[in-house]
This record gives structure tokens, sequence and C-alpha cells, in this order.
């Protein structure tokens, strides 16, 4: 069970039902998991919920990349509730089932295409050494352009947060939810 349990509609104040509306009117069509934590402050519920509607769907990654990059920051942090809530779309955005299944096991997939596996670079590097040494910056600038590297590195602080959320607030696994 979280710490914090969903706020009920009942139990909103008006900007937080403003935000709840704004974000099941979005592409995302309802309210759970860190969205659902972040009510409490309405007005980190919504600028949050914009950040990440750029991140998942305004990017110029494609979703087979950041998808990739989803998963393997969820699979870092351990953080059940948004590896079982983007898996689904990785594969649907093209992330191939093995790389899936190597990340799960915390194995090292294999990568046929260099963006790919630069994106797992980054990821891994990034969020495990707290860095990015100049090596891998000039390859993912290479591979991706200056402007997929900016949005790369801004999606793997937004999916930071996620899971800094999830793991803060012991949001359970949607498997674990009933």
């Amino acid at each position: 069970m979280a710490r914090l349990q969903t706020i009920e509609n009942n139990d909103m104040t008006e900007r937080q039902k403003q935000i709840h509306d704004e974000i099941v009117s979005g592409p995302r069509g309802q309210v759970r998991g860190p969205l659902a934590i972040w009510l409490y402050r309405p007005e980190l519920a919504d600028r949050a919920q914009s950040l990440g509607q750029y991140c998942r769907y305004d990017t110029s990654l494609e979703p087979r990349l950041s998808e990739l990059a989803i998963l393997t920051t969820a699979r870092i942090w351990d953080a059940g509730f948004e590896w079982q809530a983007h898996v689904p779309h990785a594969l649907a955005g093209g992330v191939d089932r093995s790389i899936v299944d190597s990340l799960y096991a915390d194995q090292t997939p294999s990568f046929v295409s260099k963006d790919e596996e630069i994106v797992y670079r980054v990821t891994r590097e990034i969020n495990i050494t707290r860095q990015l040494s100049d090596n891998t910056y000039n390859q993912v600038v290479k591979i991706l352009g200056v402007e997929a590297t900016v949005d790369l590195i801004g999606l793997l602080g937004y999916y930071a947060l996620i899971s800094m959320t999830i793991k803060a607030f012991d949001i359970p696994s949607i498997e674990d939810k009933s």
C-alpha cells in the first residue's frame, strides 16, 4: 500500500479537481501513480504533467528510443509501477521483446541498432555515475544529434522524478494494487 492514498474526487480542492480533470482529458486518460501523489500539491502536478506530456509525447525521440530510456530508468530505480506501465508502450513502440526481457533480468541487452545502444548507455551512465563521460556524450550527439540528446536528458530527468516519487511514497506495482 502506498504511503499516501489517492485523493478521492469529493475530497479534492477546486484546484486539485481542475488539474485532475485536465490530466484525464489528455492523452493519459487517467490519474494514477506519481500523478495521483503530486495532486497533493496541485501546482506540482500541473507542472510535472505538462513536462511529462512533452517528454512522453512531443520530443524528437521516436517512441522506440524514449520507451527504451523509460524502461531502463525504471529498471535502474526498481520502479515496478513505472516498469509495468511502460512495457506495453515499449513493445508497441518497437522495442524488441528480447531487449525488454534483458532489462527485466538486469542484464545488458544485445542491440542491433546504434541508436538503441547509445540511449541505453547514456541512461545507465547518467543515472548510475551521475555524470556523462566525454566519450559517451560525443557518441550520443553523433548518433542522435544535439536536439534529440537534449530531449533524452530531459526525459531521463523527468523519469528520475517519477521513479523517486514511486520509491519515496512506496507506490505499489500495478499487479500489487488488487
